[in-house]
């Protein structure tokens, strides 16, 4: 029986989060999705919002710039086939409506602002998706850059999913503005995170799960200078690996000075916040060890788009 799908059955998702702009492109053959074509620039909304919770013209200028060069990636795409998803920092913008309203002209489609609990529950299934198969519960834990998500599940099933307002930047901005990292400064935000989380860590706790990942920005630059600089095992993050960072930081003193491969420019000002943020979830939910995966916010959309098509094109 040939297959109901056209050749050409493209898809694509776009991910406007608080530091980056993410696109994933995809294509369905005989119902399964490949992905073919993923896209990240820096935007930087979340540093940009003023003491009034109002996003600066300059950032929601660097916005639209790189949704304008989206658009001309995705050219002739129908628009039914993008779904395009902001987070965190749109959350709390007072003039939000200003940046999506003309986001959504330049790109063509909506721009959907999703509250916490979606966000997580579209990062397992991103993460989940791209993962071998197992009937084993897995933790999700999601570091961005104004917001920490956990998630809980089993196969493409969630089973708990929570959103938390802490995050690589907003604890950089609270707790390392001068840039000092001192074990005062790194303590306090330690203990900032398990304040804010602690009340709900139980259902997250190790026992609950058999197997930890970690998605996104955080996981992805600490993964990287432990990669860089230690005998850890490329891909994971221990309490080992968090501890030895953390003395790293301690000695370097301040982030000017902190010097560990592996490490973005422009992400040094972040590293000892999303570092302190790592620990804690390390230590409220028993994770010994964590995988770090590809899989993503953006991949959750994408795939839950492409359900919804198959049924669209295959009705029951």
């Amino acid at each position: 029986m040939p297959s109901p799908f056209p050749t050409e059955n493209r898809l694509a998702a776009i991910d406007i989060g608080s530091n980056s702009c993410l696109l994933a492109m995809a294509r369905l053959e005989d119902g399964k999705v490949h992905l073919f074509n993923n896209r990240k620039e820096a935007i930087r909304l979340g540093s940009a919002l003023d003491a009034s919770g109002a996003l600066g013209q300059e950032a929601m200028q660097r916005g639209w710039e790189c949704l304008q060069r989206y658009a001309q990636v995705l050219g002739d795409l129908p628009r039914d086939r993008v779904r395009a998803v902001a987070t965190q920092t749109l959350r709390e913008a007072s003039n939000r409506d200003l940046f999506l309203s003309e986001g959504s002209r330049i790109l063509g489609c909506p721009i959907e602002v999703i509250d916490g609990s979606e966000e997580a529950r579209l990062i397992y299934r991103g993460v989940a998706q791209l993962l071998p198969p197992t009937h084993h519960r897995r933790l999700v834990v999601d570091i961005g850059g104004r917001s920490t998500e956990l998630c809980l599940g089993q196969k493409l099933q969630v089973l708990q999913a929570r959103s938390f307002a802490v995050g690589s930047l907003t604890w950089a901005q609270q707790y390392f503005a001068d840039g000092e990292l001192s074990a005062l400064a790194l303590g306090r935000a330690e203990q900032a995170v398990a304040d804010l989380v602690g009340s709900h860590a139980q259902a997250f706790r190790a026992g609950q799960w058999r197997h930890a990942y970690g998605a996104s920005g955080t996981a992805g630059a600490i993964v990287k200078v432990l990669a860089h600089a230690t005998d850890q095992p490329k891909g994971w993050i221990t309490r080992q690996g968090l501890d030895w960072l953390h003395a790293q930081l301690l000695h370097a003193g301040h982030v000017s000075r902190v010097n560990v491969g592996g490490l973005k420019e422009e992400l040094r000002p972040m590293i000892g916040a999303g570092m302190s943020v790592m620990r804690a979830l390390f230590s409220l939910l028993g994770i010994e060890r964590m995988r770090v995966t590809h899989g993503a916010l953006r991949h959750g959309v994408l795939y839950e788009l492409a359900d919804r098509w198959k049924r669209e094109r295959c009705p029951a």
